[in-house]
């Protein structure tokens, strides 16, 4: 096993499989949007403070802290790009479950999750490619594939832009039916992209198994850096308690799915990158847990003493 073997190995993922990701993380993101209405935005205009802070810290300190961290650690290149994509991507789809289960301010996380989706479809490649341009083992692989930003833009805009309109198009005109298929559609779509990334890494496990130990630290240390800027920030602002937890929460569950599905369009699912973001697609769903049953316990622990 060489040291550098993570920035060379290409994942095995078939062109046929991944079509039918891009399709069912579309699906994905339909069955978000079908619970996302007009009002969701209001909040942009009537309390901007909470939403320009969350926004801030999503799209502007995430990206620079993992920077940072990445000059710190020096990581493999290919682990480094794989930072910067997670980094980059909008907030995940189940934090607005993180959200309600920590007693955060919900209607703020819905406004996240949406304001940020939108952003998305330029920020998440603006990004991506300004911080991985700045760090020159990992520019070197960038360069070297020749990315379109163009390219990542039209693909970010299909799987997020155009199930988001459509969704809410639907919740628009028959917000019941929207509710009924959202559902179903969430869970059974989720389960089967869940399902395709499990089959990519069992057909590429020995590479994984060789690595899993580097790289579970390096995730776990970047999801703590995460929460930890989101509130931080939320909490130089004043941010009331419930909103502090949400931006926190945004800005530490990723949409890793998006980042997978970019690197297996990409890269070529490059091993090193590949690796990082189905692992935190796996931890920030148990750290997301983990931080709303503390969340939770301060609560009980505090009408138990009242």
């Amino acid at each position: 096993m060489t040291d550098n073997l993570l920035d060379s190995v290409h994942i095995n993922f078939d062109s046929g499989s991944l079509w039918v990701m891009n399709i069912i993380l579309a699906l994905v993101m339909f069955g978000v949007a079908l619970e996302i209405s007009v009002k969701d935005f209001k909040p942009l205009f009537t309390r901007p403070k909470a939403i320009v802070v969350g926004l801030v810290s999503q799209f502007i300190l995430l990206p620079a802290v993992t920077f940072f961290f990445v000059v710190l650690i020096e990581p493999f290149p290919s682990i480094a790009l794989g930072m910067f994509m997670v980094a980059a991507c909008p907030g995940g789809n189940i934090s607005n479950f993180i959200s309600y289960l920590s007693k955060a301010n919900t209607a703020l996380s819905v406004s996240l999750t949406a304001l940020s989706t939108l952003l998305a479809i330029v920020m998440t490649p603006l990004n991506f490619h300004f911080w991985s341009a700045l760090y020159v083992p990992g520019s070197n692989i960038v360069n070297n594939i020749s990315i379109s930003p163009y390219e990542m833009v039209k693909l970010v805009f299909l799987l997020l832009g155009l199930p988001l309109v459509l969704g809410m198009l639907i919740n628009y005109k028959k917000p019941l039916l929207a509710v009924k298929i959202a559902k179903r559609l969430k869970v059974v779509s989720l389960v089967f992209f869940i399902f395709l990334v499990f089959i990519a890494l069992y057909n590429n496990r020995i590479i994984f198994m060789d690595y899993i130990y580097y790289v579970f630290w390096i995730v776990v240390v970047h999801n703590l850096i995460a929460f930890s800027t989101g509130f931080g920030i939320a909490t130089v602002f004043q941010l009331p308690k419930e909103s502090r937890r949400s931006v926190t929460i945004e800005t530490g569950i990723q949409n890793s799915g998006l980042g997978l599905l970019l690197i297996f369009t990409f890269f070529d699912g490059l091993g090193g990158m590949a690796l990082l973001a189905a692992f935190w697609g796996i931890w920030h769903i148990v750290s997301g847990l983990i931080l709303a049953a503390i969340w939770n316990n301060k609560i009980i622990v505090k009408k138990t003493i009242a």
